[in-house]
């Protein structure tokens, strides 16, 4: 008997980490043309519900750890945006800093990075129609950041949240 408690936290934890690791049903990307840093643009995202029922896309909460804080802190975004089931929708607004705070977005920055895109799927250079010839002009590199996405299924009301990563998409600058 004195073993329930303990296996009733052990399942609990397991459970937890299990919803923790699970892939969202819900895939997005952020792009900003602020990013290169030419422009006082605005952000888009695209957004595909590989649900079999229509979604609203709720918030996208990144957890950021600043330098120097104590507990991380998160910059929810307010998205509302309704979504087709099995389909995709996009949605622009104005600009968001999601850059700063993070070591490894500063650091690619500072080294001549661009970033184009933020997103909760693996960038693959042949789904972007891109042969890469030359490996020194052009390289992908990711820094990865902790985010809650929120979605509700509109018929049912019901809601549901997923704690995944999202990964910044940087490309090299040409010179």
């Amino acid at each position: 008997m004195r073993c329930f408690p303990y296996l009733l936290i052990c399942y609990a934890s397991v459970s937890l980490a299990a919803d923790v690791e699970r892939e969202s049903p819900i895939k997005f990307a952020l792009y900003s043309a602020a990013w290169g840093g030419t422009t006082n643009d605005g952000m888009r995202v695209v957004v595909h519900n590989q649900t079999e029922s229509p979604i609203t896309l709720e918030s996208l909460g990144f957890v950021q750890q600043a330098e120097g804080e104590p507990a991380p802190q998160t910059l929810d975004l307010a998205i509302d945006l309704q979504v087709p089931a099995g389909g995709y929708a996009d949605q622009e607004f104005g600009y968001i800093n999601l850059l700063e705070g993070d070591e490894c977005v500063e650091r690619s920055l500072a080294d001549n990075w661009r970033l184009t895109e933020i997103s909760n799927y693996t960038l693959n250079p042949s789904v972007r129609n891109l042969i890469i010839e030359d490996t020194d002009s052009f390289r992908i590199y990711q820094c990865v950041q902790s985010v809650l996405t929120t979605w509700t299924h509109t018929a049912t009301g019901e809601t549901f949240s997923n704690a995944e990563w999202v990964l910044f998409h940087f490309e090299s600058r040409r010179d």
